[in-house]
């Protein structure tokens, strides 16, 4: 019987990359964005390509906490079951400490924070009911270091990184399975406005290693592997200097 997996964010980006390729692995899809009209299409697409599976979408703003709580438990009744709960949805923008941007960066924390976060309690409570389950976190290479020009960005994904390293203790030894991955530099509109995006990789091959990662039921992982495995631990102790005004 088909696995299914919803995605937050699926509207673009790694979401719907990771559509994509869970697609092309036989998994039925439950898509989420606050722009319907994209997952619509985005069904639409690989409905032509893969006819058997099953796909539903939802409008949904994962800022919207309430609406998170009630949407993941009756998209689960409606599906039969859920097997995977990727949250991905997230935002990026922002600018320097003390810019005048302060609203923009309040919406990063609605979003990256919060709403992953609601997404997650939802997941796990889905999950406890039915025994079983995998809990997917997106954080980021950004959550090494706080950066400058990228300070709220990285708090939020450093956030994340934080509360799925609490829930993967809280879940020891129980059914559920917890995964957070932290990915590079992907060819997404969330940073292709960005001077520099060192070891980039298309959004093809990225969604191919996520969704790799995720089947294996790694606890944490960078995205590629190498080098951000090795790049992530040298951004924890390198000297100010070195960093300071790079954005």
């Amino acid at each position: 019987m088909a696995k299914t997996v919803l995605i937050t964010g699926a509207s673009s980006g790694i979401g719907e990359g990771m559509a994509k390729e869970f697609a092309k692995r036989g998994y039925n899809l439950v898509l989420a964005a606050r722009r319907k009209e994209s997952i619509d299409q985005l069904s639409a697409t690989i409905t032509k390509h893969y006819p058997a599976l099953v796909i539903e979408t939802v409008k949904l703003d994962v800022t919207d906490v309430a609406a998170v709580q009630k949407v993941i438990p009756a998209l689960a009744k409606l599906m039969g079951t859920i097997d995977i709960v990727v949250a991905n949805a997230g935002v990026g923008g922002g600018g320097e400490i003390g810019s005048d941007r302060f609203s923009e960066d309040a919406a990063i924390i609605q979003t990256n924070i919060l709403g992953a976060m609601a997404t997650i309690d939802a997941a796990v409570k889905l999950f406890k009911q039915q025994g079983s389950g995998q809990i997917v976190g997106i954080a980021s290479v950004a959550a090494f270091r706080g950066l400058p020009g990228a300070s709220v960005y990285c708090a939020s994904k450093a956030a994340i990184s934080t509360y799925m390293d609490a829930l993967q203790l809280e879940l020891h030894k129980s059914p559920i399975d917890v995964t957070c991955l932290y990915p590079g530099y992907i060819d997404t509109p969330i940073n292709n406005k960005m001077k520099s995006r060192p070891f980039l990789i298309d959004v093809e091959k990225g969604s191919q290693i996520l969704v790799e990662l995720i089947e294996k039921k790694v606890k944490k992982s960078t995205v590629p592997v190498y080098p951000w495995n090795v790049v992530g631990r040298l951004l924890k102790v390198l000297p100010q200097f070195m960093l300071a005004g790079r954005v």
